[in-house]
């Protein structure tokens, strides 16, 4: 069963995904209740790759209030991906253009896992696009609603 604790919807408007990726984090005790308890934020986090280990990086996570030994709220965290993976997201980010990003922090099975995305980003054109998409489909279900009250 999956619990979704954090989500960056932010991602699907300036990035097309391309694929994601399932990924274990490496997290202190004082993290881990912070999150149980949904003190996280992906707002402006990213993924890098650094000598073959990958890092979720500027992601705030609030010190646990009860913790003694809270660490740097915005320190780079570890996760956790099988060694195919990461030579695939090396390849993939070696082309211009691409980048991993965060999408949703969840609980799976009593783990946290963090899903992050290879995107592309987008241009204004593209946003202006999905901008008029959303209005379109906010109009129609506008419509349908209406027509459903008679």
């Amino acid at each position: 069963m999956i619990k979704i604790i954090a989500q960056n919807k932010k991602i699907h408007f300036d990035y097309f995904i391309e694929d994601t990726y399932e990924a274990g984090i490496s997290l202190t005790g004082a993290e881990v209740k912070s999150i149980k308890m949904g003190h996280v934020n992906l707002k402006d986090s990213y993924c890098s790759i650094d000598k073959g280990e990958v890092f979720l990086r500027n992601c705030f996570v609030t010190s646990y209030e009860k913790g003694f030994f809270n660490k740097d709220e915005k320190r780079p965290r570890k996760l956790l991906l099988h060694r195919a993976e990461i030579n695939k997201l090396i390849g993939k980010i070696k082309q211009k253009g691409f980048t991993l990003a965060p999408t949703k922090i969840y609980f799976k099975d009593n783990y946290i896992k963090l899903e992050i995305a290879l995107c592309r980003g987008k241009h204004t054109f593209d946003k202006r696009a999905s901008i008029k998409e959303k209005d379109i489909k906010r109009e129609t279900d506008r419509i349908i609603k209406s027509a459903a009250k008679f």
